[in-house]
């Protein structure tokens, strides 16, 4: 690692907040959800179709928990209104999980109750290891009840992600299925890029295999294509599956996918807490990093 490299890795959290707000305005909708309305729109008219999340994790108080139930379930009523296509991402974590699994399943019971009601779909997604097991009870216990109208997210860098695809295939389950970004030991994740990627496509194709409706979300140009012939030699229409993309990230890609003709969702964060995603993107995209760290520091343009 370069010495500018390992201070894009450790400075990230010295940089100035108004100047990670600039750069955060390129993956955020904005704070309200007329921003997140409009951004919707936006990639509706470019034919891409979104899924809605409201900022925020690891709440530890009832109040505030209970207040993102409120906010998602305006929020299905609002994209129900507008007539955007799209539909909700939640976190457990915000929505309680840190507090009472119990409480947190009957909170995401009730966002999933309203989106079956309106005909649209929530997405438990994935937080760190320490969260798995409990996302995946909460999932199958609210599948139960509502199989098309909820879905959850396995992570490909995770040991045990094949054998978690083995447990929920008689479930004929709907996966987001990422590479997986939460610093993990080496215990129970990949860390080398190419197993990641090997185990990404490997578990993609399984999951096609089984008859699960697919979330291929990745941004690497090499998995775009493994899904693109996958879904080609397995003969798939394309309800069966659908490619997604985080808002603000490789917009070339995400045109190139849609005019080859497959179905593309784009992850349109939005919130008053815009500060700490921003920062997880950041650490994640080193090119934008060296943007941000380079507007600071002038003697890293020599770099």
């Amino acid at each position: 690692m370069s010495l500018f490299d390992s201070l894009v890795k450790h400075g990230m959290p010295l940089v100035p907040r108004p100047i990670v707000g600039r750069v955060a305005r390129r993956y955020v909708a904005g704070e309200t959800m007329d921003d997140a309305v409009e951004t919707l729109r936006a990639m509706n008219d470019e034919g891409a179709m979104g899924t809605v999340d409201v900022l925020g994790e690891e709440v530890r108080d009832r109040a505030k928990a209970e207040g993102a139930v409120v906010q998602y379930l305006a929020l299905l009523d609002r994209i129900e209104a507008e007539g955007v296509d799209a539909n909700v991402s939640i976190k457990p974590t915000m929505l309680g999980l840190k507090i009472d699994e119990e409480l947190c399943t009957a909170h995401i019971r009730t966002i999933v109750d309203r989106a079956a009601e309106l005909g649209n779909f929530v997405r438990i997604d994935m937080e760190d290891h320490t969260c798995t097991d409990a996302t995946l009870r909460m999932y199958r216990r609210v599948h139960e009840a509502h199989p098309k109208a909820v879905g959850v997210v396995l992570q490909a860098y995770m040991h045990r992600t094949t054998a978690d695809i083995n447990d929920l295939a008689p479930l004929r389950p709907n996966i987001r299925i990422c590479k997986g970004i939460y610093r993990e030991p080496r215990a129970i994740a990949w860390h080398d890029f190419s197993t990641v990627r090997e185990n990404f496509i490997y578990n993609m194709e399984k999951l096609l295999a089984h008859g699960a409706y697919v979330g291929i979300a990745t941004h690497d140009s090499h998995l775009v294509w493994a899904g693109m012939s996958a879904v080609d030699r397995l003969g798939l229409d394309r309800d069966r599956y659908e490619f997604q993309m985080l808002l603000g990230v490789d917009p070339d890609l995400r045109k190139i996918i849609l005019s080859e003709g497959h179905r593309l969702r784009v992850y349109v964060p939005f919130g008053r807490d815009w500060y700490p995603y921003s920062m997880r993107r950041l650490r994640e995209n080193p090119t934008v990093a060296r943007h941000v760290m380079r507007a600071m520091l002038p003697f890293s343009r020599s770099t």
